[in-house]
């Protein structure tokens, strides 16, 4: 049967992009090899936030005291926690299948292979072979754990993300190397829930892509939960020979063997770009990612590629909109170029990080004059309320015309109130409408109004 389009892979970019080109009339299919909603829906995103929530609320159950709540021999239930999020993760699964259904995409299972710009070859799980072909094909196949030499990823006592999901039995200590998203999301489950986590690092600081501020917070806080973090250090080898693990690791004083029962490489995502036929076809790759132009067409006519396996910031939401763009380009349409300077990035530890534009150094040093503001929660009548004081908004404006730049936040529910800022970038809002829009009292949104006041040294609440 021809299709309209092919999109190979159906995670956040792929189905979006299968969904919106049916909803342009087009004759859709999509191939997946796994579970339909790709790694972020049943491996990443999802099931994560299902553990750090069953982990908050460990944590909420064992100091209720502090809100005047009586709760007796809390414990964790490991495996009722491992339990729920996979249940999560399966819930959102069917939902991406009611919607294929929905919408009239056909969904063929197994490994797809291009074999021309219009053919793909379909490896069945039992081995059988298919050819389907369409007009245009988007390849959607994301990424996977980056795995390093130094620590090779035995799925025991090296591990991935998906590894770090469902393990059978919680460790008492654990090596997390790495301390993007995915490391310092982590640590807070397994530490909340009583596993000794190290955090090892190679950049000198935590959450390296962030503010500055944004990282020292962090570390302060992670260090008053108990979490040991070692900077500008880097994991030489591991010894898996006997019961856990030991590693080797260089700091700036000198080499350290960590022990530990299990070692979280967290450094990193690499593409699925391998056999998957581009070499074949002459399609441009470079430093392992599929080059594209800005309506995610590769340089062979009719082939599209989004989300992780391109080089853009590698986000679900920015795989969704890439995937959306190019079905509409397909279409005949002229969606919106991507402007991956105003994409926000959220990460789900506690406290919660929300960021969006420049960073303060950045701003600078792209020549910008700077106001910076920054609103600690602290002094906010909703976060001492609900008992998480932790953090701050911080906000940097263009001295000239009051341009929003950037802003970063560290605080509770903080990656719910960051679209406020996406919104306002978009609509080239200055930090005088940010003033006279009026904040609802008493909430964590006031953050922002109040950090853009401070940076015009207008500060009502501190």
């Amino acid at each position: 049967m021809a299709y309209d389009l092919i999109v190979l892979g159906s995670g956040p970019g792929g189905y979006p992009a299968a969904i919106r080109a049916s909803q342009l009339g087009k004759k859709v299919a999509i191939i997946e090899k796994e579970s339909l909603g790709g790694i972020c829906l049943n491996w990443g995103c999802i099931p994560t936030k299902a553990l750090l929530k069953s982990a908050q609320v460990y944590e909420y159950a064992k100091h209720a005291a502090d809100y005047g709540v009586n709760a007796e021999n809390v414990s964790a239930n490991f495996e009722g926690v491992i339990k729920r999020s996979r249940g999560v993760a399966d819930k959102m699964s069917k939902g991406v299948q009611f919607l294929m259904k929905k919408n009239k995409i056909d969904v063929i299972m197994g490994y797809g292979k291009l074999v021309s710009p219009t053919k793909m070859e379909v490896t069945a799980a039992d081995g059988s072979k298919q050819i389907v072909e369409a007009k245009n094909i988007v390849i959607a196949t994301g990424g996977r754990a980056r795995e390093l030499p130094s620590m090779p990823i035995d799925g025991k006592k090296i591990i991935g993300y998906r590894e770090a999901m469902v393990l059978p039995t919680q460790p008492k200590s654990m090596i997390i190397c790495g301390s993007g998203a995915i490391g310092v999301e982590f640590a807070y489950v397994y530490n909340s829930m009583g596993t000794k986590v190290t955090i090892v690092e190679f950049m000198p600081r935590i959450v390296p892509v962030e503010d500055e501020d944004i990282s020292k917070e962090l570390e302060k806080q992670y260090k008053k939960q108990g979490i040991t973090i070692m900077t500008s250090s880097e994991v030489l080898s591991v010894d898996t020979s006997g019961e856990g693990v030991k590693a080797k690791v260089k700091t700036a004083t000198g080499e350290v063997v960590l022990e530990a029962d299990v070692l979280l490489s967290a450094v990193g995502v690499v593409a699925n770009i391998e056999g998957i036929g581009l070499e074949e076809l002459g399609i441009k790759t470079e430093k392992g990612k599929i080059i594209v132009d800005a309506n995610g067409q590769t340089n062979v006519a009719g082939v599209y590629a989004i989300g992780d396996c391109t080089p853009g910031q590698a986000l679900a939401h920015v795989a969704a909109k890439e995937g959306i763009n190019a079905a509409e380009h397909m279409s005949g349409h002229h969606p919106e170029p991507m402007d991956y300077n105003n994409i926000p990035g959220c990460t789900y530890c506690t406290p919660e990080i929300a960021s969006v534009g420049y960073t303060e150094k950045a701003a600078k040093d792209a020549g910008y004059e700077v106001k910076v503001g920054k609103f600690p929660f602290m002094a906010s009548g909703k976060a001492s309320a609900a008992g998480a004081t932790e953090g701050f908004v911080k906000v940097i404006y263009d001295a000239k015309y009051g341009e929003f730049l950037g802003c970063h936040m560290i605080g509770m529910n903080v990656t719910e109130m960051i679209a406020e800022a996406v919104v306002a970038r978009k609509l080239e809002t200055t930090a005088h409408e940010i003033l006279n829009a009026v904040h609802p009292h008493p909430t964590m949104s006031e953050g922002l109004k109040e950090a853009t006041a401070a940076a015009y040294g207008e500060a009502i609440d501190i």
